[in-house]
Order: C-alpha cells, then sequence, then structure tokens
C-alpha cells in the first residue's frame, strides 16, 4: 500500500522518529513503525549516536566493546540497517551522519566528559541537523522522548533537547533557510507506558514461569511509565509484533528475545509491548482517535 498525495510526492502521512541508540527505536516504537510503514506512510528514523559504549550479549562478539576492539558502533550501523528491513522501513538516518555524535555513558560515566559524545554536542548545531530533515521530509507527527530521555540516560535526554529545539527551529524562516522552506509540525508525542500496561505485562512474565532470563526487571526498568490518564494514543501494532520481534532480534549483541518477552545485557526479563503508547505535547487529538497518531492531521 503507498500514499501520493503529499507535498513534493511524499506519502500523505510522515512520521519522524528520534531516537538515541540503534535498538531504542525497535523496542519503543517497532510495531508502529511497521504498522504505519505497511500502511504507506513516510516514516523515518534518525538515531544521534551509534551505540559505541554498549555492552555486548554474545561471548563471540565480546570484542567488539570500546575497551577492546572498540569496532561496536560499526557493527551496531548493520543490526540497525537488519531491524529497519524487518519493520519496512526505509529512510534511516544517523544525526549529521554515522558517527559524528559517539556514545556517552550514564549519568556520571567518565565517558560523558569525552569530546565529541553526544552528551557534550552544541545544543543547537545538533538540532540544525535535525532541521534539515524535517525540512525535507516535512513530517505532521514527530515522536521522542520526554525530558527525562525516559530514564535519565545523557543520550536520551539530549535526545529530547535536540527534537523539541529542532522542531522549534524548523518552524521558523528566519532560521537557516539555506536548510528548506519552514516547516511545523503538527504534532509531537512523547513516548510512555501506562503503569496499569507495565504491570500487567510483568504479571504476565511471572505467570509464564521458567524463562531463559536470570530474573526478571521491575517496573522501574521500563522506561518512561506514566499514569494511565498521562496516555493519548494507544498503537494497536498487535499484527506487527512479530516484526517488532524480529527487528529487536537483529539487535544481537543488545537484546535477546524469548517469546513476548526479551532482555537487555542485565538478563533480567521484560514484556515485549505489542500495544505502543504516546503522550501528546503538542498539537490537537482528534476526539475518538485515540488509536492512531495522524487522524485528523493535514498533508
Amino acid at each position: 500500500m503507498t500514499e501520493s498525495d503529499g507535498p513534493d510526492g511524499l506519502p500523505a502521512r510522515r512520521l519522524l522518529l528520534v531516537h538515541a541508540h540503534p535498538d531504542d527505536e525497535s523496542i519503543n516504537n517497532g510495531a508502529t513503525m511497521a504498522k504505519y510503514a505497511a500502511e504507506g506512510a513516510h516514516v523515518t528514523l534518525v538515531t544521534c549516536t551509534l551505540g559505541e559504549e554498549g555492552e555486548v550479549i554474545p561471548p563471540e562478539l565480546a570484542h567488539l566493546t570500546s575497551d577492546r576492539d572498540n569496532t561496536l558502533g560499526e557493527h551496531r550501523i548493520g543490526e540497525l540497517a537488519a531491524a529497519m528491513r524487518e519493520l519496512g522501513v526505509t529512510d534511516h538516518r544517523f544525526l549529521g551522519g554515522p558517527g559524528l555524535y559517539r556514545d556517552s555513558g550514564m549519568m556520571g560515566a567518565v565517558q560523558n566528559e569525552r569530546p565529541g559524545c553526544f552528551w557534550q554536542a552544541d545544543l543547537d548545531e545538533a538540532a540544525g541537523h535535525l532541521v534539515a530533515v524535517v525540512r525535507e521530509v516535512r513530517p505532521q507527527v514527530l515522536v521522542a522522548y520526554d525530558p527525562n530521555g525516559g530514564y535519565g540516560h545523557p543520550d536520551h535526554i539530549q535526545a529530547h533537547r535536540v527534537a523539541m529545539l529542532a522542531a522549534d527551529l524548523a518552524a521558523d524562516p528566519g532560521y537557516r533557510p539555506e536548510l528548506g522552506a519552514p516547516h511545523a509540525i503538527a504534532r509531537i508525542y512523547w513516548n510512555c507506558v501506562p503503569r496499569s500496561a507495565a504491570e500487567e505485562g510483568f504479571a504476565k512474565l511471572r505467570a509464564a514461569g521458567e524463562t531463559v532470563f536470570a530474573g526478571i526487571a521491575s517496573l522501574d526498568d521500563v522506561p518512561g511509565v506514566v499514569d494511565d490518564d498521562q496516555v493519548t494514543v494507544a498503537v494497536d501494532g498487535t499484527g506487527y509484533v512479530e516484526r517488532k520481534a524480529a527487528a529487536m532480534r537483529a539487535h544481537a549483541t543488545q537484546i535477546v528475545v524469548d517469546g513476548p518477552f526479551f532482555a537487555l545485557s542485565n538478563d533480567l526479563g521484560q514484556p515485549v509491548f505489542a500495544v505502543e503508547y504516546y503522550r501528546m505535547v503538542r498539537g490537537h487529538q482528534s476526539a475518538g482517535h485515540a488509536d492512531d497518531l495522524f487522524a485528523g492531521t493535514e498533508v
């Protein structure tokens, strides 16, 4: 299915997602991305770093880490490309180009002081790279993190700041006209998970009994958990959850998937959400359309 009645021959519906590292997109939005791509929307992913500082799960790939061969970032470019093939997404980019901004560590880590890491990036410069994408793709919908980045990782916080600033700058006719005509994004959503859905997911994990994982994560390990009344849209990706799981498996250095559950390098199980949730922070949501990020937006 394709759409072709948008500006400059673009599909009528255009979704932009901004993520910090390869694998964040599949965990948070994999079903959403697969659903809209299959329906003919133009889905654009911008990833801010290569995830060079990540831990590595498979022992045979342990040599990739930053304290050994330091080639994990290059490897994760391939993992992200494979994940996007599983989701049917053809437009995926790195902010400013692959490797421009290096992965930072967790809050307080020594890596965060390294020149060139994303946490140290000049915010205006980084946002300018994203403005160019916004003005090219002209999305109606932007999906980003909340101000805490979901769970406090410096790169996630920085990705939030860059996305929100770029949305403002892209709409400003006076800002860098050489990057294209101004474009105002109609709706901005932040990733979230309603507390009830997270609790239900963990209840199913506990009820499943024995899994391949060493233990079970806690609610605090799920980024962006909010009270249910803060959720604006719930995208039912049940028909695409297998594609989401396949995309997550493609990030093999970072994720192990076991049926409807997964674990990161801590080997603690979490639910794979087939329904993905969003909190609208800018724009107007059409009444009766709490299942669609686009309903009521204009071309």
